[in-house]
């Protein structure tokens, strides 16, 4: 078996259960990437013993599933799920069984979503143990549903998802009637809770094969249940002499060819960044425009996040990444002050990361991208973010008086800075003197930069 440290615990912890008189295998994915020679990403050992039983020896482990007779084991640095043996009744709301009970190890392989992920591997021996035909369909890297296919899809409405993103990250084809009953029931993966579906795609766009995965996605109807959003860009044309590529939908998929291992708000930036072209779309006599279609995509990406129930955190960063693509075209003709702060935008390198995929997806020309990775060594951190020459104190001390005016100063002197007209504490404070005078209050026995209290503004 694989030394790979997370199969190693699995291993272990099997092997106590199999010494005390308990039958315990290795379980599902872990099995099936064993036989392809491919690294874990998790792995469960599922057992005769009863909850109680695995507690008994190993006493530091957790209930995480009471209902579902699983414990969760901790062996070194590695966290294993401990499940016994069970068979389930039917399902009658697309996700939980009507009850559960303990069974044996070829009904638990039999109550399991896909052939290849209901193999057994015995840790004392390395026998695998194949109750459905996963093997043979390994072999033929085939996704085959155990059962009726509508059976095992109506369980549970992920397994709509999980069937995609298995297919295209194994590279396997979907045997004919298990994607015939994917098609059929696509539409019902939006009974499932938002929560999930959003875990379930950020699988897809992180994994590898996320340009399949959307493909086959989109095919099997999925895409439109999910996210009719950017489903809608089927169709919609662009400029050839700029997207050779075709239409918004397949660069959209030709941008995940170009991410490299990108961070979940990277993927959704790339899945989402033109969704504002459907909306937006104007046949010119001269060309095909999209008006404002960041602008307008940055507003429909704050609909989909908050649908999906992003954070507040990966939202703001996946709006932002769709509000500001189109700013790239701008770099070489920014004022020096505007430029720095595009470029300190939060998270920066994902917005390169996303306009070099962009570009790579279509006309192939990165010489902005270029221009502003030169500009980035250039200036450095003190250059983009350098220390403030003066700060609210000080104009404070000069005779400005708190409050908007005072917030709208600093923010001048800070553009002069990064421009390079300021370069001293000395010019700042001078020409924080010299905006004063320009604008004097307007009440001589008012503070210096307050308004006339009987002005229209301040009166509301």
């Amino acid at each position: 078996m694989s030394d790979h440290p997370l199969l190693e615990a699995a291993r272990a912890i099997a092997k106590r259960l199999a010494r005390s008189d308990h039958t315990a295998y290795v379980a599902g994915g872990a099995v099936r990437d064993h036989l392809l020679g491919r690294a874990p990403h998790d792995v469960d050992v599922a057992t005769s013993a009863r909850p109680e039983e695995v507690l008994a020896l190993f006493p530091r482990g957790k209930h995480v599933g009471a209902s579902f007779g699983v414990v969760r084991v901790r062996w070194r640095e590695w966290d294993v799920d401990v499940a016994t043996f069970r068979t389930e009744g039917p399902y009658l709301d697309g996700r939980h069984p009507s009850r559960v009970e303990y069974g044996t190890a070829e009904e638990d392989a039999r109550r399991r979503d896909f052939t290849v992920n209901g193999l057994f591997l015995d840790p004392l021996d390395g026998t695998v143990h194949d109750f459905v035909g996963g093997r043979r369909d390994l072999e033929r890297r085939i996704l085959r549903a155990i059962g009726d296919p509508r059976e095992r899809f109506a369980e549970d409405h992920l397994r709509l998802l999980r069937a995609v993103r298995f297919g295209s990250q194994l590279d396997f084809e979907i045997e004919p009637e298990t994607r015939r009953a994917l098609e059929e029931l696509a539409p019902r993966v939006r009974t499932v809770a938002a929560e999930r579906v959003r875990d379930e795609l950020v699988r897809l766009l992180v994994g590898p094969a996320a340009k399949r995965g959307l493909e086959l996605m989109h095919a099997t109807g999925l895409l439109r249940a999910v996210l009719p959003e950017v489903d809608a860009l089927e169709g919609v044309p662009q400029p050839p002499e700029h997207h050779p590529e075709g239409d918004v939908l397949p660069h959209t998929f030709l941008l995940f060819d170009h991410l490299e291992s990108p961070s979940p708000e990277l993927a959704w930036g790339a899945l989402l960044h033109d969704i504002g072209k459907a909306p937006t779309r104007v046949d010119a006599e001269d060309r095909i425009r999209f008006p404002s279609h960041a602008k307008v995509g940055a507003e429909m990406t704050e609909e989909i996040a908050r649908r999906l129930r992003l954070s507040n955190d990966s939202r703001e960063r996946v709006v932002s990444l769709v509000a500001n693509h189109m700013r790239f075209l701008d770099v070489k003709r920014m004022r020096t002050a505007t430029l720095k702060r595009f470029l300190r935008l939060p998270h920066f390198e994902e917005h390169l990361a996303l306009h070099r995929a962009d570009c790579l997806a279509s006309h192939r020309k990165l010489d902005n991208w270029r221009f502003v990775r030169e500009r980035l060594e250039e200036l450095g951190e003190e250059g983009l973010r350098p220390e403030l020459l003066v700060s609210g104190h000080d104009l404070l001390e000069i005779g400005w008086e708190s409050g908007p005016a005072l917030g709208r100063a600093l923010r001048a002197l800070e553009e002069m800075q990064l421009e390079g007209s300021l370069r001293t504490r000395e010019e700042a404070i001078a020409e924080a003197r010299r905006l004063l005078e320009a604008d004097p209050p307007t009440d001589p026995g008012s503070r210096p930069g307050r308004r006339d209290p009987g002005s229209d503004e301040s009166s509301g």
